[in-house]
């Protein structure tokens, strides 16, 4: 047996080695090809459009020139994509030892893309430097007529509201208010720690996507939840006097959020506060509901018809919201990963079932403890996105609202599903599906007098 067994093999081994790595090296070194790229960087490049890229070389040789050939590649190309596959380097213009050219480079998607020049010879490559590519996605037409329908249409159905609501119930609700504390609690205390959780559980390695978490949830109620509150039958004014206290207390949770918690998840940027986003959505809840209250005081004929089509129409506009919001976004679905469905379910399941539970601890009625669970459950995402529109670059700013667009798109699945089971519970029991679905509105139409007499 030889002495120096087993070493003898890792000798053998690395004798092997030493000349492979010596020609990797050389390899590695002669790899690099100089080309010189005008511009440098395509930055913001509208999804769907063309850029062109400029580029001059001398760095090739007389065998190359005659058995080259150039490929224009990129390393996403589902997002950037050279128009140019090849060329022949010999039939190209080679004028005084230079070459000097251009490519067209499409924008597929957005994200991040690298773009390289490759020359081939006799079996050998050498690449160029990559131009970066950044895709942004540019507003559409779709876009304004999507927002600008449903501003109409939740002012709207906010009117009827107005109409349905009980103003002596928000004086007695300020008095003694049980119920909108109970949801300013879990509004502002367990969805935005729970948001934190869940964005470093499932992106601890992504800053952007934790902070699309956060921002969402600390983010007030959305308007959503008094259609859902309707429509699942809880206690509407209670469900509308939490959403207008959440939305005049996030003028100072936001920012107090933002400037704690905040800055462990983003630091190298600033915070922006969108307080005139803010101060839009309270006023485009309030005008709508003090209309409302106008024709509730002074037109009780017209206040009845509009309270007794305030179900069937909120279900319309939720079904509406639902169908034109995965229209328009239908791009980002291109995004979704099992993270962030998963991140996106999460979140307003966990805070429908913690602000049930807190309710029903605190001995609430069944209708209030149905309020404050879908008002703690369902965010004001139009708010989390234009934070991250203004804290992030493009298309950072982007690829980042789709964890709002999740958590706006999986909110409605677990109310879906109660909104369906209580039909399936009617089919077979209708005195406790009776029961289920009802709600002051009903005892509002239900009585002939009381919209004739309403103060």
């Amino acid at each position: 047996m030889c002495p120096l067994w087993p070493f003898h093999i890792v000798f053998m081994y690395l004798l092997m080695l030493i000349p492979i790595w010596m020609v990797s090296c050389q390899v590695v070194k002669q790899a690099a090809w100089a080309v010189d790229f005008y511009p440098d960087k395509l930055v913001g490049l509208p999804m769907y459009e063309q850029a062109e890229v400029n580029f001059t070389t001398r760095d090739f040789s007389a065998a190359e020139v005659q058995a080259g050939r150039v490929l224009f590649v990129s390393d996403q190309p589902q997002i950037a994509q050279p128009q140019t596959s090849a060329v022949i380097l010999r039939t190209q213009n080679i004028s005084d030892d230079t070459w000097a050219g251009s490519f067209q480079v499409m924008a597929n998607f957005i994200g991040y893309a690298e773009v390289k020049m490759v020359l081939e010879s006799e079996g050998e490559s050498r690449v160029s430097k990559p131009v970066k590519v950044t895709v942004a996605r540019k507003q559409q037409t779709i876009d304004k007529v999507f927002i600008t329908s449903v501003i109409i249409l939740m002012s709207i159905i906010f009117v009827n509201f107005g109409c349905a609501l009980d103003w002596s119930f928000l004086r007695k609700s300020l008095a003694k208010p049980v119920g909108p504390a109970i949801g300013l609690f879990t509004q502002f205390i367990i969805m935005p720690l729970l948001s934190y959780v869940i964005g470093l559980w499932l992106f601890y390695d992504s800053v952007p996507m934790r902070l699309g978490f956060f921002f969402t949830g600390i983010s007030p109620a959305g308007g959503a939840s008094n259609i859902w509150t309707v429509t699942l039958g809880g206690n509407l004014n209670l469900s509308i006097t939490m959403t207008a206290i959440s939305t005049l207390t996030s003028f100072l949770m936001i920012p107090l959020w933002s400037f704690t918690l905040g800055t462990e998840i983003f630091s190298s940027g600033e915070m922006v506060v969108p307080y005139m986003r803010i101060a839009s959505s309270a006023v485009a809840m309030v005008v709508p509901l003090l209309l409302g209250y106008a024709i509730q005081r002074w037109f009780p004929a017209l206040c009845k018809v509009l309270v007794r089509i305030l179900k069937s129409f909120s279900i319309i506009l939720i079904l509406s919201i639902i169908i034109f919001a995965t229209i328009t976004n239908w791009y980002l679905f291109r995004l979704f990963t099992w993270q962030i469905m998963l991140g996106g379910m999460l979140l307003p399941l966990l805070g429908y079932i913690l602000g049930a539970l807190l309710a029903w601890t605190l001995r609430q009625p069944p209708a209030d403890v149905l309020a404050i669970s879908i008002e703690t459950g369902i965010q004001n995402t139009g708010i989390a996105i234009f934070m991250l529109q203004f804290c992030l670059g493009q298309p950072e700013a982007d690829l980042t609202t789709v964890v709002p667009v999740a958590v706006a798109v999986m909110s409605p699945v677990p109310l879906l599903t109660l909104y369906t089971l209580q039909r399936l519970v009617g089919c077979f029991s209708p005195q406790t599906s009776k029961s289920l679905l009802h709600t002051p509105i009903d005892e509002f139409t239900s009585v002939p007098s009381l919209a004739e007499n309403v103060p």
